[in-house]
């Protein structure tokens, strides 16, 4: 005998003033979503998709994109996708019921649709309106061991992405100051970021640090609380790892830096540029040379270099807004 799907209960108006007006029961339709059981062949197909979620766990390993960079929110991601393969498990005649499910299940406050990393640089991406980016940071930011300023990273991301971006205008305002750590940078925070009024900061941060004494858990202190300061004023973050280079290596704790960076982006689900990866990345796959890599200093990074580093913060600022599609579309 066939199935006959149940009726979902409804809100009907008895105004007689037109059409009934039908309200879902969501408490209703949720009662009765849940409480039928998994059928393996959606468990299996969403092992298939998803094994980040299904194998690995909620709290499992998350794979590195081809960029080095993190993208910033495994966790939302992860939850989105546990409820995702959850759908996926209930009989197929709930299934005939998913026009009635809302976009956002504000009541377990989950929300399906995916949102990227950088909203406010996907808004002015999706309407052509001028982006500026604030490169934050240190020496590497700054541009010591460049042949010219031109050739420093923010200038040259500048020109990268307005390329990408098909001409659109994209300003990329540089303040990097040679030397400084957390609290040197921290005390022209106001002034230099966020009174510029961007929609991004790309910090560059961590390399100073175990250089000057700083100690790992005042650095993560001090880090966290101003990324907070720079997203209540409505402008988006990406941090950039210290680099990898020889003599920073030989430094006792400078990988603990590192680290902690990484970490920040994780737990406050902001993109971290992975540059001592990429660095390593470079130099394996045959771009660069040691030599050509570093300056003369042995110790900042050379017009090369800091290309293929513009070119890398290019392509996960556009990946990470979510906008590469949408900006050519924009474009043309």
């Amino acid at each position: 005998m066939p199935r006959v799907p149940h009726r979902v209960p409804h809100d009907e108006s008895v105004d007689g003033s037109g059409p009934p007006v039908r309200t879902p029961n969501f408490a209703l339709r949720m009662h009765f979503l849940f409480k039928h059981p998994a059928e393996p062949l959606f468990s299996s197909l969403c092992d298939r998709l998803y094994p980040s979620v299904t194998s690995a766990g909620a709290v499992g390993p998350v794979a590195q994109s081809s960029i080095h960079t993190s993208s910033a929110k495994p966790r939302r991601r992860r939850l989105q996708r546990l409820v995702l393969c959850a759908l996926l498990s209930v009989p197929t005649a709930v299934l005939a019921y998913a026009d009635l499910l809302p976009d956002s299940l504000d009541v377990l406050g989950i929300d399906l649709r995916e949102s990227p990393d950088l909203p406010h640089v996907a808004r002015q991406i999706a309407i052509g309106a001028p982006l500026k980016i604030v490169a934050f940071g240190s020496s590497s930011t700054e541009g010591i061991g460049a042949s010219t300023p031109a050739n420093s990273y923010p200038a040259r991301l500048q020109v990268d992405l307005r390329k990408k971006l098909r001409g659109m205008d994209v300003a990329v305002i540089n303040r990097g100051i040679g030397g400084e750590h957390v609290d040197d940078m921290l005390a022209r925070l106001d002034r230099d970021v966020i009174a510029a009024e961007p929609q991004l900061v790309i910090w560059q941060t961590g390399s100073n640090d175990p250089l000057r004494g700083v100690s790992i858990e005042h650095f993560r202190e001090a880090t966290v609380a101003a990324i907070r300061r720079i997203r209540e004023a409505g402008i988006d973050v990406v941090l950039m790892e210290p680099q990898w280079c020889p003599k920073l290596d030989s430094t006792p704790g400078s990988s603990r830096f590192l680290q902690a960076v990484r970490a920040i982006g994780d737990e406050l689900d902001v993109p971290v540029i992975r540059r001592a990866d990429l660095m390593h990345g470079w130099v394996r796959e045959g771009k660069l040379t040691t030599k050509q890599l570093f300056a003369s200093d042995g110790l900042h990074m050379a017009d090369g270099g800091y290309a293929l580093l513009a070119q890398a913060a290019a392509e996960s600022i556009l990946n990470d807004a979510g906008s590469v599609q949408t900006a050519e579309a924009v474009a043309e």
